[in-house]
Formats: C-alpha cells, structure tokens, sequence
C-alpha cells in the first residue's frame, strides 16, 4: 500500500509551511535582487565583536561549553540586564544561552506548555510563534492589533484568557510593525496574566533600536511579573551577528530547570568561541548603543523618504528596523502576487504581510520592507523602486 504525502509526514509539521522570510531571501538571490526582505544586516558587527572571537578560537575555547552557557558570557548577561532593563537575575540558575531566540523561544514552549494548552498570540506576528504553538501541541489564540497604531482591545485580550490558557507571547519593539508596547500596555497586559496566572513569553532582540523617544520597557520588570515572566533575547540584530546564533533566555529558577532540560536535548549548546565574544557585547559602553539608535534613526529615514517618493503608504515604526506598509493601492490580488512583481520586475525582495497572520485575508493588503542595511543598499533599492511610479496596475477581472 503507497501512502499519500499527509501519511508521510507527522500531523504536526502538515499544519505550518517553510518561513516566507527566509523563501524571500532566496528569491532574491535567485533574481538577483536587493534584499530588504529578512531581518539581517548587510554591514559589520562591531571589531571588538571579531576580535574577540578570534581571540577565543585561538585562545581553544573550541570544545562544549556548560550546556546552559559559558560561564562568564552568563555573569555579563545578568550585569547587562540588571543595568539597562531592571532585572537582576542569578547567571547560575535563572540564565540559559541557546542557539538564537528562536532555539530560545522554542525550549520556552516545549518545557512550559502541555499538549491541549492554549497559547496567546497578537496579530500581526513574527512568523515562527504559531508553528511554536503547534510544535508544543498547543493552540495559538490570537488578539488583534488594529492599525494605525496597532493597539489591542482590553476586552479582545480579556477574552481570550481561559482555562486552558498556559501563556502570552509579547514581542517588543514589535515585528514587523514596528510598534513598541507602552507601559499602559504592558500593564494591562500583566494585570490579566496575574488574575489567569498565565505566563508571559517575552521576545526583545529590538531592544535598543528605537525611534523618536520611545522607551523599551522589559515586562519582567513590572510589578508581580519577574515569576511569571520568561525574557528571551538575542545578540543578532543588537550587535549585527545574525549569524552568530546566540540567545539568552531569563527566568526563574523552577522555569529555567525545565527550559534548559529541553535546551540541553534539542541543540546541547551554543558555539563555545561566540559565547566568550558575547561576553564582550554584553560589556560595550553606553556610547555604542547610542550610536547604534542615531544609525537606525538616519536609515529609518532614508527608507521612509523612499517610500514616500514611490507612493508606498506605511505605518511610521517606533522601533525595530522594518516599516510594515499598506500596498492595496496598487491594484494587486495580494500581497503574494505584489511581492512576486517586485523581486522579478522591479529588483527588491520584501516579505508579503500575509506571512505574519493566520490563514486567510487579513494580511493581503501589507508587505513589510527591511532597512537593516548600507546607505547604498537603500539607494540601490530607490532607484529600482522608483519604477513604480510608471509601472501600470495590473488588470483584474
């Protein structure tokens, strides 16, 4: 008896497809196109970064590190949280360093939520919290977000909470709108988590890319929710090291046991060399992160100016380095057919929106552009983007 294609795969890996990000990226390879699609810098991470690992290869930091993190990349983590975001944890039993947030969000799900539990999620969403949900065996539920402002209603959220509600996924700076949740925010939000005793999977690699006097507010560090609360992180997008693969997970003690239990049997542990290099991120003066804001402020700019001159309209982000833009305009079916135009005629390769919804409508009206690159990455992307303006709309029936 030949078995059909559902028959050969598990129930669980039928019900999400590969990440469209990451698909989006290989089409511009593939048509030779400017990659404003995934979220990686097209310029250095700092030279203290490199030589350090450098350093650390040469210095035989090349074998297993402690499962859960090189001890002295731990110890700067938790100075580095207690200093900018409030919270102090023990880098002996509360810090665990995995293979990216993404490894880190992951071992959250898999160690702290059942089969049958339910797993908030807002919407519009990073791309990886439904199939995360779903590897758990957990339900996504899912709050909206309305534009302009992407702000949730009380009573949505409310609503959401039951029984069988095990927790929250709260990504701020946001992708891909770009919005950062304000403290008003953040505490209703735990104020609900604490009536349900729900808990709260944090997702923060945008910490220190913000816009126009927005403040990043950690939820760990309200009032009630250190103990309910999960901080994951990365070294990528604050440090440019996309590649690099390193994330933090926070939590406390009985949480931490069970997430570095599931890390330990998924990935063992993160590169021994780049851990001792994070060390030396975690250290970095205040100047650097200063630098790093005013950067994305200039680059956030340019792209916003470009996409007021091809008529593109978008929601102006707080932070993060994506712009989430509204192409209905244009005349397209959707999102897929106007990203398809893009990279094969135009030359740029953004992510349709539709990937940061459920199945369905919601997001076939939105793309999502990436500024994460060289002045000359986004003039290369001007150029080539100003043939919109004499490009004809398609005809529809």
């Amino acid at each position: 008896m030949q078995l059909d294609a559902r028959q050969k795969i598990s129930i669980k890996a039928g019900y999400f497809k590969e990440s469209v990000i990451r698909e989006m990226s290989r089409l511009a390879a593939k048509h030779n196109a400017v990659n404003l699609a995934q979220g990686m810098p097209d310029f250095s991470c700092p030279d203290e970064l490199k030589d350090a690992a450098c350093q650390a290869i040469n210095g035989d930091i090349n074998q297993y590190a402690i499962t859960w993190g090189d001890k002295a990349f731990r110890d700067a983590i938790a100075e580095k949280n207690a200093r900018y975001i409030g919270i102090t944890s023990d880098p002996e039993t509360e810090i665990t360093v995995t293979c990216g947030a993404t490894e880190g969000m992951i071992a959250t799900m898999l160690a702290l939520v059942d089969p049958g539990d339910e797993v908030i999620v807002f919407e519009p969403f990073y791309e990886n919290y439904g199939p995360d949900a779903i590897l758990a065996g957990a339900t996504p539920k899912y709050v909206t977000l309305h534009p302009p402002d992407w702000r949730f209603d009380e009573e949505e959220l409310e609503r959401a909470f039951s029984n069988k509600t095990r927790a929250l996924i709260l990504n701020t700076p946001h992708n891909p709108t770009g919005k950062v949740f304000s403290r008003e925010e953040l505490e209703t939000i735990a104020k609900v988590c604490q009536k349900w005793n729900v808990k709260v999977f944090t997702d923060e690699p945008y910490e220190h890319i913000l816009f126009d006097g927005n403040k990043h507010i950690a939820m760990a560090s309200l009032p009630g929710m250190r103990d309910l609360t999960v901080t994951i992180n990365s070294l990528s997008k604050t440090y440019s090291v996309t590649g690099w693969r390193l994330g933090t997970v926070v939590a406390v003690p009985e949480m931490t046991a069970a997430i570095r239990k599931v890390h330990d049997f998924l990935t063992v542990g993160a590169a021994a060399p780049l851990q001792r290099a994070g060390a030396t991120a975690m250290k970095l003066p205040e100047s650097y992160y200063d630098s790093l804001s005013k950067g994305y402020s200039v680059r956030r700019d340019s792209m916003l100016k470009i996409l007021d001159e091809c008529g593109i309209d978008y929601f102006k982000p707080q932070g993060a380095y994506y712009v989430f833009c509204d192409i209905s305009k244009f005349g397209y079916a959707n999102d897929v057919a106007f990203t398809e135009f893009l990279v094969k005629d135009i030359g740029v390769a953004v992510v349709p929106g539709s990937s940061f919804f459920r199945p369905g409508d919601l997001g076939h009206k939105y793309v999502r552009f990436c500024f994460s690159k060289r002045p000359e990455t986004l003039e290369a992307a001007r150029s080539r983007l100003g043939q919109l303006k004499n490009t004809p709309k398609p005809v529809t029936a």
